[in-house]
């Protein structure tokens, strides 16, 4: 015994890795090696390929910017800036922006059209993400990452029919005269210019320089773009900040693209939130497979406290175990979420034709270390009770109450969790709110459970059979039935939630824009043409609207002066707003896409000096409902008092301002107006629509969103179906996790069932009493998870995703009656060896 006892002072590690392959080779670890394996896979692999196709759809949305970040800058740019960016490792091009006039040189005789359009000049490399599609003079539309060469010019589609040019024509720019050699079918970066004159023509850089236009006084918008490594952008986009001059701003994909950008910040959150959720999966599968694990190793620890092992011999024992379980798991996790991400890598580069980032390291090691924390938080308070195990217990099969350091060990083990979930969501609010939410589910299942316990005593003296038998399996294990229903119930909330999650998620997505939307726009309209160009529009049964557009710069804000440098400590988006002109509204009436959140909307013809603000932008410029905003509206102030607060829909792309005030307080101001209107698809032979309009005001821009409205489209679909596939390989993770927390009570459920065969029962009778256990406890787990997964939901709507949840019953009713089916089926499954393996071996094994 003195030998016995020495070896396991200081041989416990060699014991604990003589228990571990004993275990393994009965099958035993399986359940816990495959729960944790699993777990660390879905983990792991969620992140692998949240982060590859993340990647993906940040180049590919960057394609709207033509690259990864731009410096605007109303003077020319500064060489060192080029520099910095060729030091850091990334491309770069640069383009020029300007208005001049353009004239088709006539080829004989006449003036030719000449109109005001965009100038945009571009180097060479340009673009550096995305490509221009140009239509050559044979007509066929091809793809480049080119800019038009030296001596060339390339048109906008809407811009050669505005000047009724042909590719071939002469165009007279400045002091050159260029050849029109392509038209622009598409153009990355056209989205945004919203509010920009036409035609567009694009040109070589080193033609504009010799075109005389760049001369003093000129209004030129000059833009550093750069792409590569995302690191490095960030961190050059930072030194400009730093750095930046006045008439210099930065612009990413966050900052630049309202419509798209609430999309995109939409999907990171979903999939921050399905990888988050695998993290509760695996606390609850790694739980349950441990509680198994610790009645199984009863058994061996009553032995060797017989045989005189200390208390903390044998903590070191199943300790140094659950260490070499937790290293073998996790690493099979990692090792099968690589293999799996590299698989669905390859789809989803295929179905979304994209080119995904090559995987970094940061997901496996995430999905270890949270593997790790996991099993030693929820898997060793059941190990710890093993230590204190007497040799009287080699009779017994329970493990009596928990001790006060595994009780201990379960707070942190919450406060673990409570930790990697926040973490993992990157946000104190959805981590919080997520884990608030899980842990009041948590309870309610345990509290309907423990209910249900009481109602099955008193039934199962009524019933009869099969049925009977069932019951009371579930009654005769109470902590094990509440523990099981719990699981189940949080498992299946977790996957209710994902499903209601990402089905109204690509709903909102798929349905931002209606059938109806506008895809033309109307600028630089004057006040005397406004109503003969709704009579234009009427007379033609077109619907449209204009809206007047006034230029005010922001003055003071409650008697206070303000400048740009105000502002300077809310942020660069904040200072760039004080520093340009605003452009306000006139309106009586609410547009559909704009929702008062704060304060009252005006009456009808009111005349005071009252303002509308976007919610959004009050927050970043610091206003409130009653604050005095004071313009300087053409050398004149005018000070306004906010009403109400809105948010407004700017996916819908109608016309929207931040600031709007009555149409009568601003009568005596000047303005412009602009408007939108739909051009359906054009028959053959057809004239459209611009042509007339462009004839009777000539002076009026037409915009063509078809292009950027099949960009943000494209990339809004894209997102869809990653959300989609995320969630299809979630959901598979969720079912399998779920087997996992079934199979905790397989054990009991094979003694049990040997025992009740060895006294005559027929396999049908258990196999139906098997189902109406598993019925009991999958109904309890389902109904419960329907009711905390719709709360989530609208919680997690309101707060995290900002949009309105209208739940579909219908729907939710048949995926719960799924669910229910699927625990039923899981439950039978887990539990077929109570039907299939001889009694004999059954009680020889256990």
């Amino acid at each position: 015994m003195p030998e016995l006892t020495h070896t396991y002072r200081w041989g416990a590690e060699r014991v604990a890795f003589r228990l571990f392959v004993r275990e393994l080779k009965a099958g035993a670890l399986w359940i816990l090696l495959g729960a944790l394996a699993l777990s660390v896979m879905a983990l792991s692999s969620v992140a692998f390929i949240t982060e590859r196709v993340g990647g993906a759809l940040n180049q590919q949305a960057n394609q709207l910017l033509a690259g990864d970040a731009v410096l605007r800058s109303e003077s020319a740019l500064d060489a060192g800036l080029i520099e910095q960016a060729q030091a850091a490792g990334l491309r770069s091009a640069q383009s020029a922006s300007l208005l001049s006039m353009v004239r088709v040189l006539p080829t004989a005789g006449g003036e030719g059209a000449m109109r005001l359009s965009e100038l945009r000049a571009v180097t060479a490399d340009f673009p550096l993400r995305g490509e221009l599609i140009v239509r050559a003079e044979d007509g066929v539309d091809r793809a480049t990452q080119r800019g038009p060469a030296p001596g060339t010019a390339w048109l906008s589609v809407s811009g050669a029919a505005n000047l009724d040019a042909t590719v071939g024509d002469q165009l007279k720019v400045g002091e050159l005269q260029l050849r029109l050699s392509a038209l622009i079918v598409q153009q990355p970066d056209a989205s945004l210019d919203y509010f920009n004159a036409g035609p567009r023509l694009m040109l070589s850089l080193a033609d504009l320089q010799k075109s005389g236009l760049l001369q003093e006084g000129a209004r030129v918008s000059y833009r550093l773009i750069v792409a590569g490594d995302a690191a490095a952008v960030r961190a050059i986009t930072a030194r400009w900040r730093s750095d930046r001059s006045r008439g210099q701003r930065i612009e990413t994909l966050r900052n630049a693209q309202p419509e798209l950008r609430q999309g995109l910040e939409r999907a990171d959150r979903f999939l921050g939130l399905t990888a988050l959720l695998c993290v509760v999966l695996a606390a609850v599968a790694i739980a349950m497979a441990a509680k198994r694990q610790a009645a199984r190793q009863m058994d061996a620890a009553a032995v060797m406290r017989c045989l005189g092992a200390e208390q903390k011999t044998l903590q070191r024992i199943f300790l140094s175990q659950l260490v070499i379980a937790g290293v073998l798991g996790c690493g099979m996790g990692v090792l099968l979420a690589w293999a799996l991400q590299w698989g669905v890598g390859l789809w989803l580069a295929h179905a979304l034709q994209i080119a995904l980032p090559a995987a970094s390291l940061l997901p496996a090691a995430s999905g270890l270390l949270a593997g790790m924390v996991v099993l030693l938080s929820f898997a060793m308070p059941p190990i710890l009770q093993l230590r204190r195990v007497p040799a009287l217990r080699v009779l017994r099969r329970d493990l009596g109450p928990p001790e006060m350091a595994a009780s201990l060990l379960v707070v942190l083990g919450l406060a673990a969790l409570a930790a990697l979930m926040i973490w993992q969501a990157g946000s104190l609010l959805v981590g919080g709110l997520l884990f608030a939410g899980l842990s009041a589910t948590f309870l309610v299942l345990a509290m309907f459970a423990a209910l249900l316990m009481r109602l099955l005593t008193r039934l199962r003296h009524v019933l009869r059979g099969p049925l009977r038998y069932g019951l009371a399996n579930a009654a005769r294990r109470p902590l094990t039935t509440i523990a099981q229903v719990s699981a189940l119930g949080m498992g299946l909330m977790v996957l209710l939630l994902l499903g209601f999650l990402q089905n109204d998620l690509i709903k909102q997505w798929r349905n931002e824009l209606p059938p109806d939307f506008p895809n033309r726009f109307l600028i630089n309209v004057q006040s005397d043409q406004a109503e003969a160009m709704q009579s234009f529009f009427g007379e033609r049964k077109i619907n449209t609207t204009l809206v007047p557009m006034i230029r005010g710069r922001l003055a003071a804000v409650n008697d206070q002066a303000i400048t740009a440098d105000s502002y300077r400590e809310r942020g660069q988006r904040a200072y760039r707003l004080a520093q340009r002109e605003f452009n306000l509204s006139a309106n009586d009436a609410l547009s559909a896409d704009n929702t008062i959140v704060e304060g009252t909307w005006w009456q009808a013809n009111s005349a005071q000096a009252v303002i509308s603000v976007e919610i959004e932008f009050a927050k970043r410029l610091g206003w409130a409902l009653g604050d005095r905003i004071r313009f300087d509206i053409a050398g004149t102030p005018w000070e306004a008092t906010i009403t109400s607060l809105r948010k407004v829909k700017w996916e819908s792309f109608s016309p929207n301002f931040f600031v709007i005030a009555p149409k009568a307080s601003l009568l005596d101001y000047p303005a412009s107006y602009i408007g939108s209107y739909r051009q359906g698809p054009l028959a053959l032979g057809e004239k459209p629509l611009e042509s007339e309009l462009l004839a009777s005001f000539p002076n009026v821009s037409i915009l063509d969103l078809d292009t950027i409205i099949r960009q943000v489209q494209s990339i809004t679909e894209q997102v869809a179906r990653v959300v989609q596939a995320v969630f299809g390989f979630t959901l598979l993770a969720g079912i399998l996790v779920l087997f996992a927390a079934v199979y905790a009570s397989q054990d009991e459920r094979l003694q049990e069932g040997a025992v009740m065969r060895a006294l005559g029962a027929a396999r049908a009778q258990l196999r139906l009493a098997q189902l109406s256990e598993f019925a009991c406890l999958g109904a309890i787990a389902c109904a419960t998870a329907l009711i905390a997964a719709n709360v989530m939901m609208a919680l997690l709507a309101r707060w995290v995703f900002r949009f309105d949840y209208a739940p579909d019953f219908i729907s939710q009713t048949l995926t719960t009656l799924c669910a229910w089916f699927l625990v039923c089926v899981a439950g039978v499954f887990a539990t077929r060896r109570v039907v299939s393996v001889q009694p004999t071996q059954v009680l020889r094994e256990l």
